[in-house]
């Protein structure tokens, strides 16, 4: 889109630092075992369960049947089992509400002894014996890694088996959500509202969480008449903060005009999801974002497509 000022692209990031990994703290991993629960997560998920093997993970969300966002979640397979890297505070309702669709199905969800990590920086993938497709991935001690299936530039992540090591330094606190702001990556429902976000809006379709042929999966049929209609009038976008940094939910207008909300961040980096129209007509009279006494200024990634405003 016009007047958004562009990234630099993702090689640069990929030698930007050393090696180095982080813990994910904030995520968990659930099984999901049984002789049907390949089939029974691709009838409720967004990307194509039955592409995960050995050597592919994916990333994929689970919608209301209004096409809606609830949960977010990487899939990886580990032996015979599916593995989902999730976000822990909201693990358990996430199992939950799996469960409500399970009918007959010959599947089990519970949550495992694995944790998560992310790995980046300049040798990343050579690191960990992997090629730099998205989803790329291999066993690790008991465990998988897999390259981010979102974006090469984002690392490496690593389910983890209790006791297992990576051998690489530990990253400074919050380089992982550097890292993540810089490239426009939403962090679940720190970015993505709960019943009212749509997956063309967070980016799913770039970021490759969402599968068009892959046939019916709960909320569907919203998501493809989004993407064929035109339909998207906001966007989660990244965004340089030229002052304090506002709180989440704090609203971003033009002069006076609704231009978005302000969601995860840190520094002089965020996330906002911007009404395109509000930015495309910021641009036209040479104005700028604000919330508050603070410039916001949206930033269209590498990996973005441009997307018209509104109608």
């Amino acid at each position: 889109m016009r007047g958004i000022v562009p990234q630099r692209s993702e090689a640069i990031y990929l030698g930007m630092s050393k090696t180095e990994y982080s813990r994910l703290e904030n995520r968990a991993v659930i099984a999901v075992t049984g002789e049907d629960a390949a089939e029974f997560l691709q009838g409720l998920v967004s990307n194509d369960i039955l592409a995960v093997g050995p050597n592919r993970a994916l990333y994929a969300a689970l919608l209301t049947p209004q096409g809606k966002f609830l949960f977010d979640f990487f899939v990886a397979e580990i032996g015979d089992q599916l593995h989902l890297d999730c976000e822990a505070a909201r693990a358990d309702d996430f199992i939950k509400r799996l469960t409500m669709f399970k009918l007959r199905a010959k599947v089990t969800m519970a949550m495992t002894e694995f944790t998560v990590a992310a790995a980046f920086g300049a040798d990343v993938h050579t690191a960990f014996g992997l090629g730099t497709e998205p989803g790329a991935s291999g066993l690790f001690d008991g465990g998988v890694a897999y390259t981010d299936p979102r974006l090469a530039a984002m690392g490496v992540r690593v389910v983890l088996a209790p006791g297992s090591v990576i051998e690489l330094p530990a990253a400074e606190p919050g380089a992982y959500d550097t890292l993540r702001l810089s490239l426009g990556l939403p962090d679940g429902s720190r970015d993505m509202d709960i019943d009212k976000s749509t997956l063309l809006e967070c980016g799913f379709e770039e970021l490759h969480g969402v599968d068009f042929d892959k046939g019916c999966y709960m909320g569907q049929e919203l998501t493809a008449r989004t993407k064929y209609r035109g339909l998207v009038k906001r966007r989660l976008f990244p965004v340089k903060i030229d002052g304090p940094l506002p709180e989440p939910g704090a609203a971003i207008d033009f002069n006076g005009a609704d231009a978005g909300t302000i969601k995860s961040g840190a520094g002089d980096q965020a996330i906002a999801l911007l009404r395109l129209q509000v930015v495309e007509d910021a641009r036209a009279a040479g104005g700028a974002l604000t919330s508050g006494a603070t410039k916001i200024t949206p930033i269209r990634p590498a990996w973005m497509q441009a997307t018209p405003p509104e109608s």
